[in-house]
C-alpha cells in the first residue's frame, strides 16, 4: 500500500513510516548468531555473494586447483611413469649382472663343440682323442651356461616380485608395482610376466617399443599382467 507525499512533511516529501510497517530493526526475537558467522552485505551489481557463509565447513566451489581429487571423487591420475630410455637402461645394466656370464659360458662352450666336431673329421678314420675332449669341454659349458640362464631368470623374478626392483631398477631408479594397487607383484605373477615378454619380441621386438608411444608406458607384458614400471624419484 503507497502513500500519497506530503508538501509539509520534513522529510523532503517522504511519507513517514508508519506503525506496523516498514523492516524490523535488530535481530528476531530468540536469535543468536552462529559462532565464526559474519553478516554479508549485497555487493553492487551482483546480488548477494555465492556460497555458505565463513565458518560454515569446506569453502564453496573452491576445487582441487591441480591436485588429484579424493576417493569418491575419481581414481588418483599417475604421472609418475618410468620413460622408455630408463626402462632400457635397467634391462641392460640387468643382463650385464645377471646374463653376461650365462651368455659367454653357453657361446663358448658352442664355439668348442662346433670346433671339436670340425677337427674330428678325419676321412682316414684316425681316431682324435683331443676333439674328443673338447667336444666333452664344450658340452658341459652348454650346460652349465644354460643352467646359470635359468637361475638368473628366477632370481630376477624374484627381486622384481618381492621388491619391485632388480639391481638394474635401482640403478636406473624405477620400480615394478601393480597397477590396481601400487604394491609388488609377487614372485609367481613376475615370472609369468618375464615370460609374457616373449610376447614383446614378435613382429620386430613391437611390445618392447611399446613405451616409447603409450599413455601408460606400459609393454604387451604389462597390459597383460596390468602391472606399471614407474619412477621412484
Amino acid at each position: 500500500m503507497s502513500y500519497p507525499p506530503d508538501p509539509n512533511s520534513p522529510y523532503g516529501g517522504q511519507p513517514e513510516a508508519q506503525p506496523g510497517y516498514g523492516p524490523p530493526q535488530g535481530p528476531s526475537p530468540g536469535y543468536a548468531p552462529q559462532p565464526g558467522y559474519a553478516p554479508q552485505e549485497p555487493q553492487p551489481g551482483h546480488g548477494w555473494p555465492q556460497g555458505p557463509p565463513p565458518g560454515y565447513g569446506y569453502p564453496y566451489n573452491q576445487g582441487y586447483q591441480g591436485q588429484n581429487p579424493p576417493y569418491g571423487y575419481g581414481a588418483p591420475v599417475r604421472t609418475d611413469y618410468a620413460h622408455w630410455g630408463l626402462r632400457v637402461l635397467g634391462a641392460v645394466v640387468d643382463w650385464l649382472v645377471f646374463g653376461l656370464v650365462p651368455t659367454i659360458l653357453y657361446f663358448v662352450g658352442a664355439g668348442m663343440a662346433v670346433s671339436s666336431i670340425a677337427s674330428s673329421y678325419d676321412p682316414y678314420g684316425d681316431y682324435d682323442s683331443y676333439g674328443s675332449s673338447s667336444s666333452s669341454a664344450g658340452s658341459a659349458l652348454i650346460i652349465l651356461g644354460f643352467v646359470a640362464g635359468i637361475a638368473s631368470f628366477f632370481l630376477m623374478s624374484y627381486f622384481e616380485g618381492t621388491r619391485g626392483q632388480t639391481p638394474g631398477k635401482r640403478v636406473a631408479k624405477i620400480k615394478l608395482i601393480r597397477e590396481a594397487d601400487g604394491q609388488p607383484l609377487g614372485f609367481g605373477l613376475a615370472i609369468v610376466r618375464r615370460i609374457c615378454h616373449f610376447l614383446d619380441g614378435l613382429l620386430f621386438c613391437i611390445g618392447y617399443l611399446l613405451p616409447l608411444w603409450d599413455e601408460k608406458k606400459q609393454t604387451i607384458a604389462d597390459k597383460i599382467i596390468k602391472s606399471l614400471v614407474i619412477r621412484t624419484e
